[in-house]
């Protein structure tokens, strides 16, 4: 399984802007079988969303996501603010496949400090999708710091954490990554923006994390890049036969 992680800057409140950024960066790197896009990569960070979020599960940001999904022959994920057909806002984290089929998890843990929840509707539902062999559990951001209920029960491979995490906390995000990889014996892809929008500046922090808690790639800080890597399969399994935490966990 190759994966590519997209650091970009966000364009506030801009979606062609963002797609076409995207689109660069996507093409630049090719021969994936999934690319990673972060935290509401079509806008930025909208805690008011009105005006800014995109309308319904048919927006032109998921259209997108699947033309380039069936011109890549590659799943294409990343979350989007969208107003939803209910008349909610959710901060949606869409895992598009070429044959067109959507796989979608609702945030789970608004950012209440930055009154995410005034605005949104959390979800409530864990979402794990499968894609060629390798099964991904579906986070956003906050989540993160929430680690029972990413809890591995032996049914992920890999955790995919977007997110539009400021520098101001870059450490707890860098030493909270390294835990969840250890803690649930998983690949950790990690997806955060740089740049800055209205609130925070961002510096980056996109990082690919092994089930040992090692860093495997990382973007440098404050660049816009993209990351390029294989997930072993073979290997993690090794690793979990040889040293089985999981079957002693709570």
């Amino acid at each position: 399984m190759i994966i590519t992680q997209i650091q970009q800057d966000i364009a506030w409140a801009d979606p062609a802007e963002n797609r076409r950024r995207s689109e660069e960066q996507i093409l630049a790197a090719p021969q994936s079988d999934l690319y990673v896009l972060p935290e509401m990569w079509s806008t930025g960070f909208a805690t008011e969303p009105e005006g800014i979020a995109e309308e319904g599960d048919e927006c032109a940001s998921l259209v997108w996501m699947k033309q380039m999904a069936a011109r890549t022959d590659a799943a294409i994920a990343g979350s989007i603010a969208i107003h939803a057909s209910d008349g909610t806002y959710r901060n949606r984290f869409y895992f598009v496949k070429p044959d067109g089929s959507v796989t979608h998890y609702d945030k789970r843990h608004l950012f209440t400090y930055g009154n995410e929840h005034h605005r949104y509707t959390a979800g409530s539902e864990r979402v794990i999708v499968e894609w060629r062999g390798v099964r991904f559990l579906l986070q956003i951001c906050y989540d993160l710091r929430f680690p029972v209920f990413a809890r591995n029960h032996g049914d992920y491979d890999a955790v995919i954490y977007v997110a539009s995490w400021p520098t101001s906390r870059i450490q707890p995000w860098r030493a909270l990554l390294r835990a969840r990889a250890i803690e649930n014996q998983c690949y950790v892809i990690a997806v955060d923006r740089t740049g800055s929008d209205p609130a925070c500046d961002y510096c980056g922090g996109t990082e690919l994390i092994d089930a040992y808690g090692t860093l495997v790639s990382a973007c440098p800080d404050n660049t816009v890049c993209t990351i390029t890597n294989e997930l072993d399969l073979d290997a993690l399994n090794a690793f979990r036969k040889k040293f089985p935490v999981l079957n002693d966990a709570d």
